[in-house]
């Protein structure tokens, strides 16, 4: 039985959302889908499973949740940066830029990703709001592609997805596959000392894709 509206009303529903969110996130980003309790989610929010499935229906819609969030949250970023009036060169560099900032400062999205795949994208099918939470920073890259092209700067007629993908999975490589590259190689990918390099690195291979 859902708890009463008065219940509710003594809480902030949106604070309450946002913490649930917010542990959720580290939960099932440490333990998996199928690992996550949400028992130990209500626990650690000092909530009840009852309040969770009252917001969020049940596992399935709390992890679908917290998938939407984190796809958000790295467009609401890209969104902070005007890149319109930027050169195209400097454009493209600079989302890339942010692009890897911002897997770097959040792992644990890079784990969700991961988790989600290894569903084979299942739970983002049945929501069917991905494509539209994403289709905004594909639609940004293509204008910057149009402008380079429109100034000459641009050569290659390249796909916007393409450049997504390009910039996404070095950025997605560094952060995933930390752990066995420094066991196997040595270096650790994101070391401090060689980040800027890093950094650099994937804006000269974007730029260098698109003017070659």
């Amino acid at each position: 039985m859902p708890p009463t509206a008065g219940a509710v009303r003594q809480r902030d529903p949106a604070r309450t959302q946002a913490e649930i969110l917010d542990v959720a996130t580290r939960e099932f980003a440490e333990h998996g889908y199928s690992g996550a309790r949400v028992d130990e989610i209500a626990a650690r929010t000092r909530t009840t499973k009852r309040m969770l499935y009252y917001y969020f229906e049940s596992k399935a819609g709390l992890y679908t949740a917290v998938l939407e969030r984190a796809y958000a949250q790295i467009r609401a970023a890209e969104q902070t940066v005007d890149v319109e009036h930027l050169e195209p060169l400097a454009a493209i560099r600079r989302l890339a830029e942010l692009t890897f900032d911002h897997h770097e400062a959040h792992p644990d999205f890079i784990r969700l990703v991961s988790i989600e795949n290894i569903h084979r994208a299942e739970h983002m099918r049945a929501s069917g709001r991905f494509a539209d939470l994403n289709t905004p920073a594909i639609d940004r890259i293509a204008r910057i592609l149009e402008r380079g092209r429109a100034e000459g700067v641009f050569t290659r007629d390249a796909d916007a997805v393409d450049v997504h993908m390009l910039i996404s999975s070095f950025c997605v490589f560094r952060v995933a596959n930390r752990h066995t590259w420094k066991t196997i190689f040595g270096p650790d990918l994101l070391a401090p000392d060689t980040r800027e390099r890093y950094r650099a690195m994937l804006g000269d291979v974007v730029v260098e894709y698109l003017t070659a």
